[in-house]
């Protein structure tokens, strides 16, 4: 876009921003989604886990502004190098990008705890491509160039099996033209559901217009934990979930620029 200012070229912690690969983009465009597998460390991963824990069970021994998904050990997994990466090939708007600022927004981070046994089969979404421009939950392209609208980033702090539970996908159905066949939405075991498996520390990203679905979490040995968050344009809000202000007020102000105020320029009600 003529005009724009240079995009942040490394996170708040100063390591240099991952661009997509070729293979990446395209897997992304026409699946949907993408795993980025190992990204962090056990020697970070302990630490994460562990104020995961206190968060879960034992909140009250957190500062107030701390009882979220995004502070503590979890804070620097809000821009990875490899998250931010992708979010500035499908979800930046260049006109506000800059080197001290990023040109998307956090918008939701939750915990996703779930024991063996735990069942969260509910296809959902889908058809993104033909979806109202207020609506968050949409996907649009033009030759070259593509916007995932709402996007999905799942933090997997254990590992994920194979068939134990990971989130499920149809592909491509961000583009669909038709409706979702009932032999997915009512059988998990549809040959049309995609999933995936990865080792503890991976990144799972998703546009929100995809059909996608929990499973049932079958792993005895591992729980799922897994942070999810939310991520969408300067120019649009879907949650309706704020950061606690005291802790946006300790982070790096590259940080700070994730959780600015929606930006409407020459909006009538603004």
């Amino acid at each position: 876009m003529s005009g724009s200012l240079p995009k942040a070229n490394a996170n708040a912690d100063g390591d240099a921003i991952v661009p997509l690969s070729e293979e990446q983009r395209y897997l992304f465009d026409t699946r949907g989604w993408l795993c980025f597998p190992g990204l962090i460390g056990e020697e970070e991963l302990g630490p994460m886990r562990a104020f995961y824990r206190q968060l879960k069970d034992d909140p009250e021994s957190l500062v107030e502004h701390e009882r979220t998904t995004i502070a503590g050990p979890l804070l620097r997994s809000i821009d990875h190098p490899v998250l931010v990466g992708f979010l500035q090939a499908f979800l930046s708007y260049q006109a506000l990008a800059g080197e001290s600022c990023y040109d998307f927004r956090l918008e939701s981070s939750a915990m996703y705890f779930r024991p063996a046994g735990f069942d969260a089969f509910r296809p959902h979404g889908g058809q993104g491509m033909f979806g109202r421009p207020i609506n968050s939950h949409v996907y649009h392209v033009l030759p070259g160039q593509a916007y995932a609208g709402l996007v999905r980033v799942v933090w997997e702090l254990n590992p994920v099996r194979m068939g134990m539970g990971g989130t499920k996908f149809l592909s491509g159905s961000h583009k669909a033209a038709f409706p979702i066949p009932k032999s997915a939405s009512e059988d998990r075991l549809s040959p049309l559901w995609e999933t995936y498996e990865c080792p503890a520390g991976s990144l799972l990203v998703f546009t929100e217009a995809i059909c996608h679905t929990g499973d049932l979490w079958a792993d005895e040995e591992h729980d799922r934990m897994a942070v999810f968050r939310c991520y969408n344009t300067v120019g649009s809000k879907w949650h309706e979930w704020e950061p606690p202000e005291k802790l946006v007020e300790t982070m790096h102000p590259l940080r700070q620029s994730l959780f600015r105020a929606v930006h409407c320029e020459n909006n009538p009600l603004s």
